[in-house]
């Protein structure tokens, strides 16, 4: 019988390596998980996909009515009564999804990827194809979670993104300058602040330290954030930078000068300083030039082309909104589409609520 040695196991000294090992080991079994995980979501889309096109081909070719939708939801939960997403509610989202996305390619390259109650709110919330793929691909790209993507489709991402005036053209160099301009929007959302209109330059630039998780939500992937209020010396004299970040693609500074009021001609020469002693001062080998965005509450498109026309430095100008929209006009609240008649129009009962098909 083999003799206790009194050690506990993970008191003994480990040898050398043993940490690098047990870390590289872990790395192993997390990728391993997510590509299981992976593996199991395309699967399930497929499936999701081929038996919507089947209910559509079926209904186009053969003419079978809607209620064979029905009895084809209660005929699966009756063969496989521990397995949930066949009710009635997903067998049409699955024959919508179908519908949506023809081709087979697409489904395993983009959405095939995205976890199915994100799919179910790019059918729920966009009707336009092209908007629709946008939003797919951005959602992939970006690692976005379901909620994130509801987020990003209420905001109308696709219609801000690539909307700063900037200099890029003239300042960057071509592949630099698009990459630059796709990343910076216009207007930036910031209402979950809860700023008044009110709001001054130091209120505003707290709480987004405050909500930094928020605002680099916002402003996108790939920013990473540097500091508040960064010190510049020139010439002895102190200078700060509103707001400092780092962009891991186009590997630069980015420095954010924020205004309250609308933007002014002055606001781009101070800001031409800024970049001018950054590139001096801390620019590291292998950056690029830094870039600067000047968040003002409003401005003018002609005025800010002709501040930035002549700058050396690349600089874009952009709005930003802290307080939601106001409530519809009551003639166009009245317009809208009721929950009944959606529920209607997709064929659905009162009551039967789509099923979520899992978080994403």
């Amino acid at each position: 019988m083999e003799k206790d040695s009194g050690i506990r196991p993970g008191t003994e000294a480990m040898p050398a390596g043993y940490a690098a090992w047990l870390a590289a080991l872990k790395a192993q079994i997390r990728a391993a998980r997510l590509r299981a995980s992976l593996s199991v979501n395309a699967e399930l889309i497929g499936l999701y996909w081929r038996i919507g096109r089947e209910i559509l081909e079926r209904q186009e070719r053969l003419g079978w009515g809607a209620g064979v939708v029905g009895r084809l939801a209660a005929d699966l939960r009756a063969a496989f009564p521990g397995t949930g997403g066949f009710s009635r509610a997903n067998l049409l989202y699955m024959r919508a999804f179908a519908e949506a996305w023809p081709e087979a390619e697409v489904v395993q390259r983009v959405v095939g990827r995205l976890p199915w109650g994100q799919n179910i709110e790019l059918l729920s919330k966009l009707k336009d194809p092209a908007e629709r793929l946008w939003y797919a691909e951005a959602a992939l790209e970006q690692g976005w979670s379901r909620p994130v993507l509801v987020h990003q489709i209420e905001s109308r991402l696709h219609a801000r993104q690539g909307q700063a005036v900037t200099n890029f053209d003239r300042a960057l160099p071509p592949a630099q300058s698009d990459l630059a301009r796709q990343i910076l929007k216009d207007p930036y959302h910031f209402e979950f602040l809860g700023l008044g209109p009110a709001a001054q330059e130091r209120a505003l630039e707290q709480g987004l330290i405050a909500r930094v998780r928020d605002v680099l939500l916002e402003l996108g992937k790939g920013f990473a954030f540097c500091g508040s209020q960064h010190h510049l010396e020139v010439g002895g004299q102190d200078w700060y930078v509103d707001l400092l970040f780092y962009h891991r693609r186009l590997r630069c500074l980015i420095a954010v000068d924020l205004k309250t009021g609308p933007f002014q001609p002055e606001h781009a020469g101070k800001m031409n300083f800024y970049l001018a002693a950054l590139d001096e001062m801390e620019r590291q080998p292998g950056d690029n030039p830094s870039i600067g965005l000047i968040l003002c509450r409003e401005r003018n498109r002609v005025v800010v082309e002709y501040a930035l026309r002549g700058l050396g430095s690349p600089i874009g100008v952009s709005q930003y909104r802290v307080m939601l929209p106001e409530a519809l006009p009551g003639a166009l609240a009245e317009a809208l589409p009721s929950g009944e008649d959606i529920a209607s129009r997709m064929d659905l009962p009162d009551g039967d609520l789509p099923e979520p098909g899992g978080e994403g």
